[in-house]
């Protein structure tokens, strides 16, 4: 059971069968861990309405309202999934809440400007001190630390054409060393041992060896976030990264809700290629790593970056490697 925020009480609820999901409570034939690529390639798009999920920090969790504040749920993505889709993984200390670090590194404040949820933060953050938050620049207290920080953008893809792809298929735990090794050769972006506990993850592969792949990240209600989009030096030019960017929007519309998506404000390659696909700049955004007043001095600095958690590419997004 997941205490309420602002009890101090620091809890995890966390399966220990994670692993990836299929596309839960989608219409059959669409796609689903069993069936990847077959079903229908333009299922019916949202065209309005509430859809809702669980908030343990109590009020009404929508696409457009995640705390029942008016805030958009997409303000604040990592707090709305681990109050929604991804309740079931969050770590929460009254006012904060984050992913355990094997998953991913991201954590988030029910409202930046209170200092009592900065204190939660550091207490849930342990001896290693580290969150990696996405939004708003960050103004923590003065004895936190930035460790690093990037600009990035926010994409939503309303205009995303869905497209089954014959290729790709379903990863599972059992690929998540291939998928690492992926990760590490291109560096799209936090992959970490359990990520793929977070959503679906396609692949395509050649000879046997994995050679492309994106899957599903944060999960805010009525989004769904594509993310490790990635393809071998060796098969770049293809147009895999879009092709497995439409397949992983396929599950996504099947489901009832808008692919979005984050981007390093650097990298205007991913982002000509985004927009090609029909997404569009919602927002610019921070990635900042930072560091509580807690955190061990000692820490192996390769910790800081999330390698610990076999993350690739650094905490920040930063878009596909093209295929």
């Amino acid at each position: 059971m997941r205490h309420q925020p602002g009890d101090g009480r620091v809890t995890r609820t966390d399966r220990a069968d994670a692993g990836p999901r299929s596309a839960a409570g989608s219409p059959p034939g669409s796609l689903t861990r069993g069936n990847p690529t077959s079903g229908n390639p333009t299922p019916v798009r949202p065209t309005g309405g509430t859809q809702t999920g669980s908030n343990p920090a109590g009020g009404n969790v929508t696409a457009g309202n995640p705390t029942g504040g008016g805030a958009h749920v997409l303000d604040n993505p990592v707090m709305a999934s681990l109050r929604a889709a991804h309740a079931h993984l969050a770590e929460v200390n009254g006012r904060a809440a984050r992913y355990p670090a094997d998953v991913f590194l991201a954590a988030a404040l029910a409202d930046a400007s209170d200092p009592r949820a900065w204190a939660d933060l550091a207490a849930l953050a342990g001896t290693t001190g580290r969150s990696l938050l996405v939004g708003d620049p960050p103004a923590p207290p003065p004895d936190w630390k930035v460790a690093m920080r990037a600009d990035g953008v926010q994409l939503i893809g309303a205009g995303v054409e869905p497209v089954a792809d014959s290729e790709a298929v379903v990863l599972g735990t059992a690929d998540v060393p291939e998928m690492l090794d992926l990760v590490a050769r291109t560096e799209p972006g936090p992959f970490a041992a359990r990520t793929i506990a977070l959503g679906t993850y396609l692949g395509i592969r050649r000879g046997g060896a994995l050679i492309a792949m994106a899957g599903e990240r944060l999960h805010p209600p009525g989004w769904t976030e594509i993310s490790a989009v990635c393809t071998d030096p060796a098969y770049r030019g293809q147009g895999l990264a879009s092709r497995l960017i439409r397949a992983v929007a396929l599950g996504i519309w099947a489901r009832g809700e808008t692919p979005f998506l984050h981007a390093a404000a650097t990298n205007t390659s991913a982002i000509r290629l985004y927009e090609a696909l029909g997404f569009t700049i919602r927002r610019p955004v921070t990635f900042a790593l930072l560091e509580s007043a807690d955190a061990d001095a000692d820490a192996d600095a390769g910790a800081a970056a999330g390698d610990d958690a076999g993350v690739g590419g650094g905490p920040a997004p930063a878009g596909p490697r093209h295929g």
